[in-house]
């Protein structure tokens, strides 16, 4: 069902009104809570996790040592988010790439990446993107709609479907798909919680990654929650100027201020961050921008993972040559900056994100 002009003012960037909510949206403790407003004992909740997150049936009926009145309450009080698989890819390398339907018609997407250490799951956080990042394919269109908690489980949940075929696992989740999840922080949140839930999916907490491109009121609240989880910012630029051109939410929150957020991180939880920086040939891939950047983050406690760019086709930017990446690497290396470069996956398919959304779901991303 499309979500309707009048759905969306009533409740702009929401799920449309008359969806239920997500069962996968629950936290255990509000799992509980609901049982026991409905007068059934809390032990079903274990029950009913069980269901969801190791065995992984998609239907209330199955659920089998449930009594048949919970398993019909169920039915009518929650959407079990069903995400349909449009398009699924493999790269020569293991990597795949999803394409997710989701129940009001508008689509996601999600990518599980094969690594020495296991299988990692990257998901996205909304429909669409309103950051403007200029390298972008996700931000093609704008935001459409925030993901409920759910509809994000949901990708982790159907990924692990595919792997149970061949009795795998996830056992990392990085937050770096299409859309800003500090735009989308409460939902986000409680999905964090969901997944690293023993009786749910049951992800370490420094097995997760969530990155930002740099809200910077969410940067402090971030760190106030004293998570163990890993936290990265996209930053692509080691001057305001740049990073106005490159990321417009810099001209909200310069970097001066996004820098000061950044050492609060650091101090509050004695945590490392890691510095994503795509290199764009000619834009940002100089020795004068790698010893700028050096010289901006010299005091903090961090880690550059350095991101050979994809190829968009709707945007300019093109690669950095590998000459001038290894002469990038060796000029922070020398300032002592702890720098690697990302092992690059997927690149036979269309790996850049939200790519495969622009290509196969134009109507969206216009």
């Amino acid at each position: 069902m499309k979500m309707t002009v009048q759905q969306q003012k009533q409740k702009p960037y929401m799920k449309p009104i008359d969806q239920l909510p997500s069962i996968y949206s629950l936290q255990h403790d509000d799992m509980k809570q609901w049982l026991k407003d409905n007068g059934e004992p809390a032990f079903r909740a274990d029950q009913i996790f069980e269901w969801l997150y190791v065995k992984r049936v998609f239907a209330f009926e199955d659920m089998t040592n449930l009594p048949k009145s919970l398993r019909s309450l169920l039915e009518s009080s929650f959407d079990f988010t069903t995400l349909n698989t449009i398009v699924q890819q493999k790269a020569k390398d293991g990597t795949m790439k999803f394409l997710f339907e989701l129940t009001d018609g508008y689509s996601i997407e999600t990518v599980l990446m094969k690594h020495d250490y296991g299988y990692s799951v990257c998901v996205t956080t909304q429909v669409g993107c309103r950051i403007g990042c200029s390298f972008c394919a996700s931000t093609l269109g704008g935001l459409k709609r925030h993901l409920e908690a759910g509809e994000i489980v949901a990708q982790v949940v159907k990924v692990q479907q595919v792997l149970d075929d061949i009795e795998a696992r996830v056992g990392h989740v990085v937050i770096m798909g299409i859309g800003e999840p500090f735009d989308n922080y409460d939902e986000m949140m409680a999905f964090l919680k969901i997944i690293n839930h023993e009786k749910a999916l049951h992800i370490g907490a420094r097995h997760i990654t969530v990155s930002t491109s740099g809200i910077v009121p969410k940067i402090y609240k971030f760190a106030d929650e004293a998570l163990q989880i890993n936290f990265a910012l996209s930053l692509h630029s080691p001057t305001q100027e740049l990073r106005e051109q490159l990321m417009p939410i810099a001209k909200a929150y310069p970097l001066d201020r996004l820098m000061e957020s950044i050492e609060y991180y650091t101090t509050k939880t004695g945590r490392r961050i890691t510095f994503e920086y795509g290199l764009f040939g000619g834009v940002n891939d100089s020795v004068d921008h790698a010893l700028k950047l050096a010289k901006l983050i010299r005091s903090l406690k961090c880690h550059v993972n350095l991101i050979p760019v994809n190829h968009v086709p709707e945007r300019d930017y093109v690669r950095t040559p590998p000459e001038k990446i290894q002469a990038f690497v060796a000029t922070l290396k020398k300032k002592g900056v702890n720098v690697t470069v990302r092992r690059e996956q997927g690149h036979d398919i269309e790996a850049a994100c939200g790519q495969l959304r622009a290509k196969e779901r134009k109507e969206e991303t216009r």
